[in-house]
């Protein structure tokens, strides 16, 4: 074990952590929003169904709260373990940003989630649609904390160094960092996504099992119709974060597109294979001068390439994959969505229509229940490992803030991570199924109270 890199082990434990952490937030920031809208449709219309939505994904809400808790509080304190010298470099920005965090928004999350979820009974229609608010607020100024610290590490503003120490000279600056505006909206466009395709497929997957409740056909259609609408809004706030990118990270794009060498009219790869040792793509497969158009809004538009810079670039090969993994994702979140709406649209027009998709979509859609969280780790993939060497653009990098642990004690406490990151990653996806599959055994009898059997029905009907 003493052979291994300590930084490498560190790096690899924090990122592990990060990507079982992330999955949860990705799903509770939008899904108490989309319990709101479920609720306020209830008290709109006064439709049962709606309650009966609401009922089932507050479930799914409070297992991904739960989750989500006890992952953030296991990578705080990697923060002293494994990175001593970033509290103690910036510390002064990055402490009261994650006060910030948790006295705005997680005791509010915590103190009205129950409330949410056993008050109803308790308290007014009223105070509890207002915890339900109250969680999902919560649940987006977390974000908004979290992503104004991690936006600040990678532009980081409204400081100076004194004694080796960051001292904050503006915290507005701070906050709302050059980066902060795309990042925040990207998130919150991709939590957006994740939950979509969440409704759909477990929603698909109950249509599947013959659940022909009112409940099931309103959460499909909740779900494919809020991807259709997200996803050309996120293809237009991820170009504008790329340029944005461009401006203060030019060697994350150069990585990120797969450039080596500094040129005008830079093609855009969609394939290949790079090459560290001999600085360049094998296999490649390009289109003359796209990249500089989307990058520069100019065909001959000059783009940096990675030799630019020296030693002080990510590694090339993560970020590249990574990048087309997510453009990959998303474009098929795109595709299906679509597709969906438009056959939901066509099935409605039918007499008698119940604008579901057919069966085959339907299938798709369970497959990509979890497609969002497929295209937001290799996101953040991109953004975190296309940060390296820095951990603190421009100020830290990341071998001056990590400890001296020694490489056995991270070693085994990374093994002892993945196994059980592994087992509550199953047990997470196999409960939310479960809950679905509980939830279609009541399906026969619901279906039969909506549509009684032309038998039952004697007498002459109205005209």
């Amino acid at each position: 074990m003493d052979s291994l890199d300590p930084l490498v082990l560190a790096r690899i434990q924090f990122a592990a952590n990060i990507t079982f952490h992330i999955l949860f937030p990705s799903i509770s920031i939008a899904l108490g929003w989309v319990l709101l809208f479920f609720k306020m449709r209830f008290l709109r219309t006064g439709h049962s169904h709606w309650m009966q939505a609401y009922q089932f994904w507050v479930k799914v809400f409070a297992l991904t709260f739960a989750l989500g808790v006890v992952s953030g509080i296991t990578m705080s304190f990697q923060f002293g373990t494994n990175w001593p010298g970033f509290m103690n470099t910036v510390g002064n920005v990055a402490g009261p940003l994650l006060a910030y965090e948790v006295l705005t928004a997680f005791f509010l999350e915590a103190t009205m989630l129950g409330i949410m979820l056993f008050g109803r009974d308790k308290v007014s229609e009223r105070v509890h649609t207002l915890a339900t608010f109250l969680v999902a607020a919560g649940t987006t100024a977390s974000a908004f904390w979290i992503l104004a610290l991690n936006s600040w590490m990678h532009t980081p503003a409204g400081f100076e160094i004194i004694d080796g120490k960051a001292h904050v000279t503006s915290w507005k600056e701070v906050i709302f960092n050059p980066s902060f505006p795309y990042r925040l909206t990207h998130m919150l466009l991709a939590s957006g996504l994740t939950v979509a395709f969440l409704l759909a497929g477990l929603s698909a997957y109950r249509w599947l099992r013959g659940d022909r409740a009112q409940e099931v056909r309103a959460t499909l259609r909740t779900g494919f119709t809020l991807a259709a609408l997200l996803i050309p809004l996120q293809i237009v706030v991820g170009d504008l974060h790329g340029l944005n990118t461009l401006e203060h990270q030019p060697a994350k794009i150069a990585a990120m597109e797969g450039i080596w060498e500094t040129q005008a009219g830079a093609p855009a790869v969609l394939f290949a294979i790079p090459d560290a040792s001999s600085q360049s793509n094998r296999w490649e497969i390009a289109i003359p001068k796209l990249a500089s158009l989307y990058l520069t809004h100019d065909w001959n538009g000059e783009v940096q390439g990675i030799q630019a810079f020296g030693g002080q670039h990510p590694p090339v090969a993560p970020v590249f994959w990574a990048f087309r993994v997510m453009v990959g994702v998303g474009l098929l979140m795109a595709a299906v969505s679509w597709l969906a709406a438009w056959q939901s649209y066509r099935a409605r027009r039918v007499p008698h229509g119940d604008g579901v998709p057919a069966t085959w979509l339907l299938r798709v859609l369970v497959a990509m229940s979890f497609a969002g969280w497929v295209a937001l780790v290799a996101g953040w993939y991109v953004t975190e490992i296309g940060r390296q060497p820095w951990l603190v653009q421009g100020v830290l990098t990341t071998a001056q803030a990590a400890s001296t642990v020694p490489a056995s004690n991270i070693a085994l406490t990374l093994g002892m991570y993945l196994t059980l990151y592994a087992l509550l990653l199953v047990a997470y996806v196999r409960v939310v199924f479960y809950l679905a599959y509980k939830a279609t055994l009541s399906a026969p009898e619901a279906h039969a109270a909506a549509n009684p059997p032309a038998a039952t029905c004697r007498g002459p009907h109205p005209a």
